[in-house]
């Protein structure tokens, strides 16, 4: 389902085809300075600015990021894990996720498992020990990922 301008109003605005734009030159490169924004829209430097901060302010544009390659620092193996935690265990197994450094995204999710993982491991190798750190906690069923045909993108704009 597309989102409409509608779902994207925030304070009395909607997003109009600039600042659409704006959205869709920066996701595909966050270090385009505003000079080059501008000439990109046809607009002025200050009016880009002006225009990036409305849309900050607003909740629209929460960061400017870099996307890295996972395998150019070694990490060869993505895990996604589905995790049910035992009765009790809920908030210690969610503060042990969040402070593993090889999960790089949770979601707690309904249905039968609480959260699902995605790890970044080296090896294979690696995955045993990890899981091992909330294995007396919760149950968890893994998969790993053979490719990514959708990789991670903004929503529908219209």
């Amino acid at each position: 389902m597309a989102i409409s301008a509608r779902n994207f109003k925030s304070k009395n605005s909607v997003l109009d085809e600039i600042d659409q734009a704006l959205i869709g030159l920066l996701s595909d490169n966050a270090r385009l300075s505003h000079a080059e924004l501008a000439r990109s829209v046809g607009l002025s430097p200050p009016s880009v600015a002006e225009r990036l901060r409305r849309l900050e302010e607003e909740g629209v544009v929460k960061a400017y990021t870099v996307e890295l390659d996972p395998k150019a620092l070694g990490y060869t193996l993505t895990a996604i894990v589905r995790i049910r935690p035992l009765p009790g265990q809920l908030h210690h197994v969610e503060k042990l996720l969040i402070e593993t450094p090889e999960v790089i995204e949770c979601d707690k999710v309904t249905g039968d498992d609480c959260f699902v993982a995605r790890y970044l491991l080296r090896s294979i190798d690696e995955l045993d020990p990890i899981l091992e750190r909330i294995a007396q906690r919760a149950q968890t069923s893994t998969s790993i990922v053979k490719a990514s045909p959708v990789k991670r993108r903004l929503p529908p704009i219209p």
